[in-house]
């Protein structure tokens, strides 16, 4: 399998990175970093082993890459509207488009521009930090499952999987791709707001704070009662499986805190005014999580305004 990764971020270049180092025929679309990955290659380190990448297939246009018979998407739900002249070049009649963004709305997005049939997501329940231009560090390793748009799993879904377990990776195959959406959610829609919200700290320093842990576990039950409301059966005991998840991972930043810190877009969108307005249309009440939505919101457009035009 020819495979192309779009968005060379920590999601993107930490798979990519398992992929090819595990002998499949991968290649990233780069900007910045360009040179520098042409020349040292990648390095992963932290849970789940350390190894390095020296040879990358890099380029800076899908153009060069060419048709590939499957493409990752792991750039930021903010840059979706960019992708719509870069895809294009990687297609070919069967080529499968695997989104492993944050949030929801993001296979409705592929499957509109470029057929639902070509649509699967995957779930990256997973830790990891671009610490710089050719590392990643994971704090976690966890998980990876595939799953198609709309439809039960199908062999390709399975043929997918056995490419990354074949290289170490931990995957499995969903037949609910929209149910492991938000059951992560459970977890994405409080750390990551908090985190940025409570003065850019950390998950442990979410969970020390006696008062920030019980904001947590009330967001995540207003997520599980959304997603039961919308048709998507999520035990209450899915707050207290990542609450105990989370604690083994030490001084995690989300990787909302980390764009926030970094000056880039937020996901706002995809990852709480999407789920927000799918909460309203259930009549599921989620009062927290408006206030999270409204507050960042307000965040992003007052940094927004003092940029220099």
């Amino acid at each position: 399998m020819r495979i192309a990764v779009v968005g060379s971020g920590a999601i993107g270049s930490y798979y990519g990175a398992h992929l090819a180092h595990g002998g499949a025929d991968v290649h990233f679309l780069m900007r910045g970093d360009l040179n520098e990955v042409r020349r040292h290659g990648f390095c992963v380190r932290g849970k789940g082993g350390n190894f390095r990448v020296a040879n990358v297939n890099c380029y800076n246009s899908t153009k060069e890459i060419g048709q590939c018979d499957l493409v990752i998407i792991a750039v930021k739900a903010t840059s979706n509207g960019d992708l719509l002249d870069l895809i294009p070049p990687l297609l070919h009649k069967q080529t499968m488009l695997a989104t492993f963004q944050n949030g929801l709305g993001n296979e409705e997005f592929f499957a509109e521009h470029f057929g639902a049939e070509r649509v699967l997501g995957g779930l990256c329940f997973i830790c990891v930090t671009r610490i710089s231009r050719t590392e990643v560090e994971a704090y976690d390793c966890g998980t990876l499952a595939i799953g198609e748009y709309g439809r039960n799993a199908s062999k390709r879904a399975h043929v997918i999987a056995s490419q990354f377990a074949a290289c170490g990776i931990n995957c499995s195959v969903t037949d609910d791709l929209a149910l492991e959406r938000w059951r992560k959610l459970v977890w994405n829609i409080p750390f990551n707001g908090l985190s940025i919200l409570a003065g850019g700290i950390s998950t442990a320093e979410i969970l020390a704070d006696d008062s920030l842990r019980r904001a947590t576990l009330v967001l995540m039950d207003e997520v599980i009662d959304t997603a039961n409301k919308c048709g998507y059966a999520l035990d209450k005991t899915v707050a207290e499986e990542h609450i105990k998840r989370t604690e083994t991972l030490g001084a995690y930043k989300p990787s909302s805190l980390f764009d926030w810190e970094n000056g880039k877009p937020l996901e706002i969108e995809a990852i709480w005014g999407e789920p927000l307005r799918r909460a309203a249309a259930a009549g599921a009440n989620t009062p927290r999580l408006e206030i999270i939505y409204a507050l960042l919101k307000s965040l992003d457009a007052r940094r927004d305004a003092r940029q220099p035009s």
